[in-house]
């Protein structure tokens, strides 16, 4: 068998794999993951893993069979979730190997979702619509989901935690003035090390940024590094300049981008904040609607390498669809 290594998330996956080894077959629906997740099984009384303190990393649950889950989000060309699919519908990959798609389901679960909001000098003028996109990304969340929000001038700061309610979270807000530097990176670590204590298994970053960061502890080959063994789904929204864009901000919308869509989750970059608030009602309605797609790799691996993973969905004359999903996991040695 072929060792993995999860996070919190794998007793409960464990457990149900532990039912379809016994009944010999998957039901239709099924909670949604928030990550390409191994979930193997080895007991029925596999222990309850903590979360950590804020500053480590959190020590990853290993058991013994192998199941790769895939969180995958269907937009059509106008970026409206597309909820009708079947498993028919995907082909997946590891490498250049199909592989069966043994589980599938679609499901409006609740999240732990981070709100990384900058608020450094620079967001000024940006700052009242930055406030209108959280709203809308209230508006359009499940009920049940809870969030914490983590604020960054200079340093990052925890404004508002998961104890407080969605109107609390307003007036917190509202109290803020922006000022200055943009310490991104560490405000991306402190969001991810918090959400190792989240109260549900699937987990989101929403990030809202206007620059790069000049200010930050942590390097972005480090924080990068984080996002590959994490099981949060990254989003962002950045407001960059059309002209005259500095390194600085050049690096971060790299960044950015790349921890987004290596997460199956998306960044999108504006020149104007006007777009924040639409952009952040169809990133919430996209967390709500997520397809989890199941496989057992058909060539097992102990290299403690991460494996690249593909999703496809058949073409559909009438509208074309693009398919964003977690493109890798980390298997152990």
């Amino acid at each position: 068998m072929t060792t993995y290594a999860v996070g919190r998330a794998a007793f409960r996956v464990a457990w149900f794999v532990a039912l379809v080894l016994a009944f010999g077959e998957f039901p239709s629906h099924a909670q949604i993951l928030d990550q390409v997740n191994t979930a193997p099984i080895r007991s029925a009384n596999l222990p309850h893993i903590a979360g950590e303190e804020l500053r480590t990393h959190s020590r990853p649950l290993t058991v013994d069979v192998d199941l790769v889950l895939v969180p995958a989000t269907v937009t059509d060309g106008f970026n409206h979730p597309v909820t009708t699919l079947q498993k028919r519908d995907f082909h997946l990959f590891e490498e250049n190997t199909e592989q069966d798609i043994r589980y599938f389901a679609e499901e409006d679960a609740p999240i732990s979702i981070g709100i990384l909001l900058d608020t450094s000098g620079s967001m000024s003028m940006k700052y009242e619509l930055a406030r209108q996109a959280l709203d809308e990304f209230f508006v359009n969340s499940n009920h049940d989901d809870d969030y914490f929000v983590i604020t960054y001038s200079n340093r990052p700061k925890l404004l508002a935690d998961t104890t407080q309610s969605v109107n609390d979270i307003e007036d917190e807000l509202a109290e803020v003035v922006p000022d200055g530097s943009t310490p991104l990176l560490d405000a991306i670590y402190l969001g991810l090390s918090k959400l190792k204590q989240a109260r549900y298994e699937r987990r989101a970053l929403l990030i809202i940024s206007d620059g790069g960061d000049n200010h930050s502890r942590y390097r972005a080959k480090e924080i990068r590094e984080m996002v590959q063994e994490s099981d949060v789904q990254i989003y962002s929204m950045g407001i960059f300049g059309a002209l005259n864009i500095t390194l600085e901000d050049h690096q971060g919308k790299k960044l950015l981008r790349d921890i987004s869509e290596a997460t199956g989750g998306r960044a999108e970059f504006f020149t104007s904040p006007a777009k924040l608030p639409e952009t952040a009602a169809r990133f919430s309605r996209e967390l709500r609607n997520q397809y989890v797609l199941g496989y057992r790799p058909r060539t097992l691996q102990r290299d403690g390498k991460l494996h690249k993973v593909t999703v496809k969905v058949v073409e559909q004359i009438t509208r074309p669809l693009q398919v964003s999903y977690k493109r890798q996991y980390l298997a152990a040695r």
